[in-house]
């Protein structure tokens, strides 16, 4: 009986990790913002998306006396 324990689960390069498709999700329609991955022990443990939205503003005309 072999007590040899596996500790690195190595994923094929075929296969994107779930966290990708998140990202690729929070990016989509993102026009201006951040999107921030939390790490902990080597794995994506948390997606952040802070969208910022901008405004024009409409500048008034100087008046010169």
């Amino acid at each position: 009986m072999s007590t040899a324990v596996e500790t690195n689960h190595a994923i094929p390069a075929s296969v994107p990790p779930d966290w990708l498709a998140l990202v690729r999700e929070k990016v989509e329609g993102l026009r201006y913002g951040v999107v921030q991955l939390v790490v902990h022990d080597g794995h994506v443990t948390q997606i952040e998306r802070i969208e910022k939205t901008r405004l024009k503003v409409a500048r008034e005309p100087r008046h010169e006396d």
